[in-house]
């Protein structure tokens, strides 16, 4: 800790001492594309949450599926409503949060 207190009293004394360096302009150029990458990968995130969410959204739809259990079924791979209805019961069934009365409501839709 002291180390740090004093490597960082030497940067303030001898900073007037030696003339900052310029970036040159290939180092410029490689800050700006990090920067517009960074931008382009937060856009991504949040339209795959707001896609998540759709999707969520529309499982809940099925006879008996609540929140819970959209969830549930979209964590384990089951991405639209089709994917629930054509899916068989063994691996409905591994999906914690979906019981047998569940499974069974959902194979009447076939």
């Amino acid at each position: 800790m002291i180390s740090k207190f004093l490597s960082k009293l030497r940067s303030i004394l001898f900073k007037s001492a030696v003339p900052p360096e310029t970036p040159s302009k290939k180092e410029k150029t490689v800050t700006k594309s990090a920067k517009t990458s960074k931008t382009k990968t937060k856009t991504k995130t949040k339209t795959k949450t707001v896609n998540t969410k759709k999707n969520i959204e529309t499982l809940t739809t099925l006879p008996g599926v609540g929140l819970k259990s959209a969830k549930a079924l979209y964590e384990a791979g089951f991405k639209t409503t089709k994917s629930v209805i054509a899916a068989d019961e063994k691996d409905l069934l591994a999906v914690s949060g979906v019981g047998i009365n569940l499974v069974k409501k959902l194979k009447k839709l076939k």
